[in-house]
């Protein structure tokens, strides 16, 4: 006669041979889904523009994202109406109801100053956007280096390949110093709120795959990675973008149609995600519209391009 502990056992060998061929199906499933492809968001940046004053409230951006078929949603921080936990939360519901995901967090910082007031002003800002992306539930959130602000506005930066000189009487070598203590000083409030710092190729310090992955490499903390842009590398992008597809958190796709903003890349998508596969990036491929066309076409446009090329097996 089986005692308890053995009839226990024999029970529970039972249930396991049962679920055995139930688990490996979802074993199955699970990997086939990984294989065929990244999940798609899209920037709110990619409707605003910094220019589309009628594109840019979030929530309709969040809306319009889902029924264009995008899987998440990234935040621009700069084309936010409110910091007011009303407003968080009524972002974080349009989400929910859309089965969409707020996937990324972009904001702006600089670093690249000699005056320590303005760092540390710049680490608070941080800080506070880490805060915000965990009270959004975002789990990844853009950071710069900034740049050295010797240029006399953005269309000269862009105008010079984004190349700028440092400030008089300083040097790169001296930046890197600040870019790193900062984002060391920012460590602590990613961690205990649980958002990933993803450093981006971004001009400044980060214009060079060498630049961004000196900083992530010596602050050597799994809390910042890589934020990689596919648009920001404008010569001998490929190279480029594998030099940090390693570090990859989150991968920002830009398209150009109706001709770019400020500059356009013959992007070949098919082989970045060629790329990607070979570093296991299982993360999410992020929109940035960044052409003359209406955003309500081309944003769609190119939302079936990145699935065409995203979603194939590897």
């Amino acid at each position: 006669m089986l005692n308890r502990r053995e009839a226990m056992r024999m029970a529970a060998a039972g249930t396991a041979a049962a679920l055995a061929p139930r688990a490996a199906a979802t074993f199955a499933a699970e990997d086939e889904a990984a294989a065929n492809g990244n999940r798609i968001a899209v920037s709110t940046y990619s409707f605003w523009q910094f220019q589309h004053n009628d594109l840019r409230d979030v929530e309709a951006c969040i809306n319009r994202s889902a029924e264009m078929g995008f899987d998440g949603v990234e935040i621009l921080h700069r084309q936010m109406e409110s910091e007011e936990n009303a407003y968080l939360q009524r972002l974080k519901r349009a989400a929910f109801v859309n089965g969409i995901d707020l996937c990324g967090f972009s904001t702006h910082q600089g670093f690249l100053s000699p005056d320590a007031a303005v760092r540390q002003k710049n680490i608070e800002h941080t800080i506070h956007c880490i805060e915000l992306a965990y009270r959004l539930g975002i789990p990844t959130m853009r950071v710069n280096t900034g740049t050295w602000g010797t240029s006399k506005n953005f269309d000269e930066l862009m105008k010079n390949r984004g190349i700028e000189s440092p400030r008089e009487g300083y040097t790169d070598e001296d930046g890197f110093g600040w870019v790193i203590d900062s984002l060391e000083k920012c460590l602590p409030a990613a961690e205990r709120c649980g958002v990933l710092m993803g450093l981006e190729n971004h001009w400044g310090l980060g214009r060079t795959p060498e630049g961004v992955m000196r900083v992530v490499n010596a602050i050597d903390s799994p809390w910042l990675q890589v934020t990689l842009d596919t648009g920001n590398f404008l010569e001998d992008p490929y190279d480029k973008l594998e030099k940090i597809a390693e570090k990859a958190i989150l991968v920002q796709a830009k398209t150009y149609y109706g001709g770019g903003l400020w500059y356009e890349l013959d992007l070949d998508y098919p082989r970045i995600a060629k790329m990607l596969q070979r570093y296991k990036y299982r993360g999410y491929v992020s929109l940035e519209f960044e052409g003359r066309e209406d955003p309500l076409t081309g944003i769609p446009k190119s939302l079936s391009m990145l699935r065409e090329s995203f979603d194939r097996p590897a």
